[in-house]
């Protein structure tokens, strides 16, 4: 397939020729502070020494205080050295050959320290043996939330709410404790906790032995610790003009004694949301030919108000022995999703032979709860500890939904009504205990664990037929469906390092056992099945600036609870999902290989052979008029690629971080309604994406930002989707000595980052336009009050079975 290169912006271009400068004479150096500390983005300046005033060349000073001058004329020069908070550095120097300055310390200005405050730093990416660091604690992106660092991730595609890595689905943890709530409750609570209090951002693209094997990609958000006893807190919220204004209010309170440390967070978010989706079906003859034309027009109106709390307690009870326990709340009472579909049915010669309208309302309620214990032990010897972890979750929801289709002839008269409704409740109970134990054997890490996991799964549904104002069970479109799992795991791990090298490698086993029942299908579906999940990651540094990583891992993707779930959401009677309890598990095989260069370029190349991983496929019955969107395993997937990254200031005053991938995906399914023919669906493409800092005011209290990224076509499921667009700017103010922050957004300015799914193959010919609320602005502020410069204890309690809710 062709690949559109010509919206990629040519600054890239520009951005990385720029990186590019090699010389016969140099001039280097560290710059310090009177901690000797580094002193990161310092204005390093040559001024001809005639008159010391005019520049010949500026640089400005790395994470590690460094600075290089390239292509340097044989002359004298004065060197100055300059940053905010800190006396002018002035030194004389002569350029012969290559010159390394050595360290230049810089001396606080008393005076200035007074009224000016010190920048924050800049995000910076780092590559250990097993994961890319995406290091964020106290930079520029620390000012908004968690969602919002997630989406300037490395890699990180944001499409249909869900975050997607190499166009697969990412796990999220907090802490190393998996999140596991659906796309928009996962959104809706990173969105209510700040980012500054994160430290890093870890993409971890094949987790190792101590991860569970389930899954793909893992983004891991690892949050500050609090050394220092005290209280701190805070109020937050924003308004967000979109189709429909948006509010979120939050509080969060912290107080750290000598034991005790606890962290609480309370926040609710009242929304109303539109979306339009416009979509056209050719229903196909035997031949090939065209047999009936379908457009449509559907609305879609959501309320909602959820609510979400989090409490997190940590005990020390003594010096080796600590006990944590984490309770999570998210409840959403009362939301509704409010549908009008409009459907205009045509010839193969675009006359109008009828039309219908449906207009539904679905109520659903909606809780998850999670609670953790988690007990530490210190063992005597240094570095060793053992651990043991009791984790439960219930999640429970109800949906009620009713439909009316009115039919009309041409002349608008009505033809004929069909109604019906759905009464559905599933409520899931997830018990797991697990056992680490991790000590260090000379230079070498070993670590060893032991997990059992529960999940009892219980779901219904009534279907309803309510013509003539009766309603008549109908017993052939109902059904319980009854879904039990159980898995015992055990992993091992070693990592060492010497010298040059370094090497890490793991193995995870996992027996499955699991038991679907379908009461009115009469189905009953058993799986029992033991696999091994190997590790392995090597690394060897060339030299101190070329670093190779080798790593490869086994992962297993098994289907969520409500994917084996056969009930039916309808659009309309022609209009439905569905759930599959044949659903399996796929296994896959994971490659990566990275070389970094100076610890600043980053080249990924990797292959995933994905196998028969569950996907969403949607097909059209060109007999009986209806598209269905179902669950299904996949005949077979993979994809390879070349991500490319880099980042560095421009200026002292800017900053850019750029991302390139260069990939190929494809998927075989089996097309069920077409013959059962076997059907591949691939495509080559490219993202990319800048992502600029500005320093607007002298004192860094005032930030802005540009984020631009590009994604060619792509694929999901059986749909191939067109490219789009993402551009974005914000705003950012610190007031009173940083107790406080405003922050102004504009999201999707273009109104881009939607786009066109189309199926077409064979007797199949659909597509559709989903046009969400991506285009919006936001208005935020937060008051800090008690010690707020404190960082706290939050995070996250998670199992991983819960992911698949």
């Amino acid at each position: 397939m062709k690949i559109n290169y010509y919206p990629l912006p040519l600054f890239f271009l520009v951005l990385f020729s720029s990186f590019q400068a090699y010389s016969q004479n140099s001039v280097k150096g560290i710059v310090q502070d009177q901690d000797r500390n580094p002193v990161v983005f310092a204005n390093v300046v040559l001024l001809n020494s005639a008159d010391s005033t005019t520049v010949y060349r500026g640089a400005v000073s790395n994470e590690a205080g460094e600075y290089l001058f390239k292509n340097i004329a044989p002359n004298e020069y004065v060197l100055s050295i300059s940053f905010v908070g800190y006396e002018n550095f002035l030194k004389k120097v002569k350029v012969n050959s290559d010159e390394d300055l050595g360290l230049a310390t810089l001396q606080e200005d008393a005076a200035g320290l007074q009224e000016i405050t010190i920048n924050a730093k800049k995000p910076k990416i780092t590559r250990s043996i097993d994961r890319i660091i995406f290091d964020v604690e106290n930079s520029t992106l620390s000012n908004g939330n968690s969602w919002d660092i997630l989406k300037k991730t490395p890699g990180v595609i944001v499409s249909q709410n869900q975050l997607l890595v190499r166009n697969n689905i990412v796990a999220v943890y907090i802490n190393d404790r998996k999140v596991h709530l659906s796309s928009s409750e996962l959104q809706t609570l990173l969105e209510s906790y700040s980012a500054s209090n994160i430290k890093s951002i870890e993409v971890i693209t094949n987790p190792p032995a101590r991860y569970e094997a389930e899954g793909g990609a893992i983004l891991n958000i690892v949050t500050s610790t609090n050394l220092t006893p005290g209280y701190k807190g805070n109020i937050n919220g924003n308004y967000t003009q979109a189709i429909y204004p948006k509010y979120q209010f939050g509080t969060s309170h912290y107080f750290k004694s000598e034991k005790l440390n606890v962290f609480a967070n309370y926040s609710i978010s009242p929304l109303k949301e539109f979306k339009n989706d416009d979509s056209h079906i050719n229903f196909m003859k035997p031949n090939g030919d065209i047999l009936s034309r379908w457009n449509t027009d559907f609305n879609r109106t959501t309320t909602s108000q959820a609510h979400n709390a989090n409490v997190n307690l940590d005990y020390t009870i003594n010096a080796r022995n600590t006990l944590s326990l984490s309770a999570n709340a998210m409840v959403s009472p009362n939301k509704r999703f409010d549908n009008t579909v409009e459907t205009h049915i045509r010839n193969p010669q675009f006359q109008l032979d009828s039309s219908f309208v449906t207009r539904s309302g679905l109520e659903n309620d909606e809780e998850n709860i999670a609670l953790n214990l988690k007990y530490t032990h210190k063992l005597k010897k240094e570095g060793a500890q053992i651990s043991s972890t009791v984790h439960y979750t219930n999640f429970g929801q109800e949906r009620v939904q009713d439909v009316i289709s009115t039919y009309f002839s041409p002349q608008e008269e009505i033809i004929n009504r069909i109604s019906f409704m759905t009464d559905a409740a599933q409520n899931i109970d997830i018990f797991t205990a697990q056992v680490d134990y991790e000590t260090p054997l000379g230079s070498t890490s070993f670590e060893l664990g032991a997990k059992a996991s529960m999940i009892d799964s219980e779901s219904g549904i009534d279907f309803f037929n309510t013509a003539n104002n009766s309603r008549e069970f109908v017993n052939t479109l109902s059904d319980n469906f009854l879904y039990d799992e159980k898995i015992y795991a055990g992993y091992t791990s070693i990592t060492k390092e010497w010298e040059k090298w370094a090497i890490k490698a793991g193995l995870r086993g996992e027996y499955t056992d699991i038991s679907g029942i379908s009461n009115s299908m009469g189905e009953v579906n058993n799986q029992n099945y033991f696999e091994l999940f190997p590790t392995a990651y090597f690394q060897h540094s060339i030299s101190e600036d070329h670093v190779l990583t080798l790593d490869y891992a086994r992962r297993i993707a098994r289907p969520k609870y409500e994917s084996l779930n056969p009930f039916r959401y309808f659009l309309n009677e022609n209009n439905f999902n569905a759930g599959n309890p044949d659903l399996k598990a796929a296994i896959s095989n994971n490659f990566n290989l990275n070389y970094s260069l100076k610890g600043q370029y980053f080249f990924d190349f990797y292959y995933q052979d994905t196998g028969i991983t569950p996907s969403i496929l949607a097909f059209q019955d060109n007999e009986n008029f209806n598209i269905r969107t179902i669950s299904a395993n996949l005949v077979n997937s993979k994809a390879y690629g070349l991500d490319i990254s880099h980042s560095r200031s421009i200026t002292n005053f800017w900053y850019a971080q750029v991302f390139t991938s260069f990939f190929h995906d494809e998927n075989t399914f089996l097309a069920v309604e077409s013959g059962n023919w076997e059907v591949t669906n691939e495509v080559n493409g490219i993202q990319a994406y800048v992502y600029n800092i500005f320093t607007l005011s002298r004192d860094g209290t005032l930030e802005g930002n540009l984020f631009l990224m590009h994604v060619t076509d792509y694929i999901s499921g059986s749909y191939q989707l067109d490219p789009f667009t993402t551009f974005s700017i914000g705003l950012r103010k610190t007031l009173w000595n940083n107790r406080a922050e405003l922050s102004l957004n504009v999201e999707d300015i273009l109104n881009t980052t939607n786009t066109r799914l189309t199926s077409r193959y064979l007797n199949q010919d659909n597509s559709y336009f989903a046009q969400e609320e991506t285009r919006f602005v936001r208005v935020g502020f937060k008051y800090n009050f008690g010690n707020f410069r404190l960082s706290d204890n939050q995070r996250k309690i998670e199992a991983a079975e819960r992911d698949r809710i």
